[in-house]
């Protein structure tokens, strides 16, 4: 069975490694679109032309793989309900599915029911971005036209309530299992807005400094924790997942160097990794480098998080573990060896 969405730069040798790296379990690749019509929720690695996107398509079909365009802005700016906006993305969706495109990701309710209706050869993934959170909202989605819902991450690790999704919808539902970002990070509404139009249709903003990225990467240098209590999925937890009915599951990076990608592949493929989980992780460098979050360690800690409430100010798991086992390395000399976090810092 195909289990993996992967995330695609964009180019065909990338294309060529990560099937490579994939080892037959990758569904679908996904990448972006032209932000000359719609935007996407990450920064763009340069222009893919449609013909460029033609010749993966069927570079991808001729290895069973489907192919997913990213659309997700969170803010259109109010263009998809004018004319001339609703006539450029019939267009583009047009040129998309003459070329044969699978699927798109997009996060705007409008677009979902508007592809589902006049696109019905397209099949509509739901973007994380659309924090899609509950039994109701995803029976909302269902009910525009989704095939495939990507869940908020901020509920990767509650069970009960991704349960309780599985049991409203019949849809395919997706998770992604390496994105970095905080538990329920106050940045990413505001976050997503901006690189929306920052990747999306002129006039892009000219961006002065990338705040909200920055906040976050401080937030977690402060708070160690967080970088446990994060919604990544280990390799070694797929399989809990699957117990429950997720379908899919999402690596994310399509900013990432193909090298970076094709190691997540390879580790998720696996089911197993041994090393430093935060090199998995869709998160800044700064990070990688600072902490060693090893994931041997955590083996065993998807039971916790199972049963979990999520009231972190009263049960302090995270935050005790992230004591026991994450490993600062930011002082490190070449004789040194890696020493807990608590033997470095005050984790208060």
């Amino acid at each position: 069975m195909r289990w993996l969405s992967v995330a695609h730069p964009g180019h065909m040798e990338a294309l060529k490694e990560i099937i490579r790296a994939g080892n037959g379990n990758i569904y679908e690749v996904y990448t972006g679109g032209s932000p000359d019509c719609i935007g996407t929720a990450r920064s763009g690695l340069g222009r893919t032309t449609t013909e460029d996107i033609r010749e993966q398509v069927e570079y991808a079909h001729s290895h069973g793989i489907r192919m997913n365009i990213v659309l997700n802005s969170s803010c259109l700016g109010g263009r998809h309900l004018t004319q001339d906006g609703h006539n450029l993305y019939r267009w583009y969706l047009n040129v998309l599915n003459d070329i044969g495109v699978d699927s798109v990701t997009v996060a705007e309710p409008f677009l979902v029911e508007m592809i589902a209706k006049e696109f019905p050869d397209i099949d509509i993934t739901v973007s994380c971005i659309a924090f899609v959170n509950s039994p109701q909202k995803a029976m909302y989605y269902e009910e525009l036209g989704a095939e495939t819902i990507a869940l908020d991450i901020n509920i990767n690790k509650n069970f009960p309530v991704l349960q309780n999704i599985r049991e409203a919808v019949s849809c395919k539902l997706k998770v992604l299992v390496n994105e970095g970002c905080i538990l329920d990070c106050p940045f990413r509404y505001a976050h997503f807005n901006l690189l929306s139009h920052a990747n999306g249709p002129e006039p892009r903003p000219p961006l002065k400094y990338e705040y909200y990225q920055q906040r976050c990467a401080t937030m977690r240098v402060k708070h160690p924790e967080l970088l446990i209590s994060s919604g990544w999925i280990r390799p070694e937890d797929v399989k809990e997942y699957e117990a429950i009915g997720i379908d899919l599951f999402k690596i994310s990076g399509r900013i990432q160097s193909v090298n970076w990608i094709t190691n997540c592949v390879r580790a998720y493929s696996a089911r197993e990794y041994h090393g430093n989980l935060l090199e998995l992780l869709d998160s800044t460098r700064e990070l990688r480098r600072l902490f060693y979050l090893p994931n041997d360690a955590l083996e065993g800690a998807i039971e916790k998080w199972k049963v979990c409430d999520k009231n972190c100010y009263k049960c302090g798991y995270c935050k005790r573990l992230s004591k026991e086992i994450l490993v600062y390395s930011g002082r490190r000399t070449p004789n040194e060896e890696l020493k807990p976090l608590n033997e470095y810092l005050v984790v208060e």
